[in-house]
């Protein structure tokens, strides 16, 4: 464990939880968290994890201009969840499945990723679970308890004990997130959820 990880760490709890409480503060904590992150996939060779942190900043870039743009227009009631639309999810998830396979392919014949299929699957669908967060869809919690939790087993088996903590509070905060959402739908007479 290093200094570094540590504020990762830290950096990368408070994002989430401020996004959990639908804080304009989860975009500048999360690029902190996001930045240290990137660099301690560099130093570990995990190169798609690497990529996935640049997306992330990408992404984090775009949820702040949304969510300050869908604030200026919900100044009233703050930022409320939005509906999914199921058709498009699924067409979504057909393809990042797909990219999946694409960058997992890439990354066992052309990398010295030690984990290069889990490593492809997990970035992906990453990237799917921000997009969901960025256009507040509460489904995006539901897909990152998943994701984190396959993210707390690989690093476990790489013996990267403190990340793989991290990743146990990101489930953690996913299912309260999940919660808080779903119930924030449910008391705006949303979809059944």
């Amino acid at each position: 464990m290093s200094w570094l990880e540590l504020l990762g760490v830290i950096a990368n709890v408070l994002g989430v939880w401020f996004t959990v409480r639908r804080s304009m503060w989860c975009w500048p904590i999360g690029l902190v968290g996001v930045f240290v992150y990137c660099y301690q996939f560099l130093l570990w060779k995990l190169y798609s994890d690497m990529g996935l942190q640049i997306f992330y900043a990408v992404m984090l870039f775009y949820g702040w201009w949304a969510w300050a743009r869908a604030g200026q227009k919900d100044a009233e009631y703050g930022l409320m969840v939005q509906p999914a639309q199921r058709g498009r999810f699924a067409l979504e998830g057909v393809v990042t499945l797909l990219l999946s396979f694409i960058l997992g392919y890439g990354l066992r014949f052309y990398t010295d990723d030690p984990m290069p299929w889990g490593d492809a699957g997990l970035t992906c669908f990453s990237l799917l679970a921000s997009l969901w967060a960025a256009r507040r869809h509460w489904e995006n919690w539901a897909l990152w308890i998943v994701v984190d939790t396959l993210y707390a087993v690989a690093f476990f088996w790489r013996h990267d004990l403190l990340t793989a903590g991290l990743y146990v509070m990101f489930a953690v905060l996913a299912a309260y997130g999940m919660r808080d959402w779903r119930r924030e739908v449910k008391a705006a007479g949303g979809a059944k959820v």
